[in-house]
């Protein structure tokens, strides 16, 4: 498993209550663009558009070759690939109030792309700087212990 993109600042903007993972529908050179690595999941997230479809909104993939491409749209919604049981599953889950959908990562299995994304809820800016402060009070006890 090969990841191309990762989305480090949602764990910790979060708090992660479920992962999925889905397929993407993607263009050829978005393919060619992603196995580069050159693939943005910053500012992007996950909506439900239409009944029941889900898509990655703002996530920035530059054109292969820019030349060979004017046409490219580097922030194409891209449609996430599920079954209609997890569809249908996820749609409830969307309308409780306080959750969303985050995208964690893109990467390959067995060949295809795919995006992991969670269910989430805003932490609180109190709630960080409570985590912030455990963890500087924790490394400071494993300084002073050795």
């Amino acid at each position: 498993m090969q990841i191309f993109a990762d989305n480090r600042k949602a764990n910790f903007s979060y708090e992660i209550l479920e992962k999925y993972q889905a397929g993407l529908v993607l263009l050829g050179q978005e393919v060619k663009s992603i196995k580069m690595g050159m693939v943005g999941l910053a500012g992007s997230y996950v909506i439900f558009k239409g009944s029941s479809e889900l898509y990655l909104v703002g996530c920035h993939v530059p054109p292969y070759q820019p030349k060979n491409a004017p046409d490219h749209i580097s922030e194409r919604e891209k449609k996430l690939l599920l079954t209609k049981k997890e569809l249908l599953y996820l749609k409830g889950k969307s309308s409780q109030k306080g959750l969303t959908f985050v995208p964690l990562k893109i990467y390959t299995k067995s060949g295809k792309i795919k995006l992991e994304f969670a269910l989430a809820r805003l932490i609180k800016k109190i709630d960080q700087r409570q985590v912030i402060k455990k963890r500087e009070a924790k490394r400071e006890m494993g300084e002073f212990l050795s």
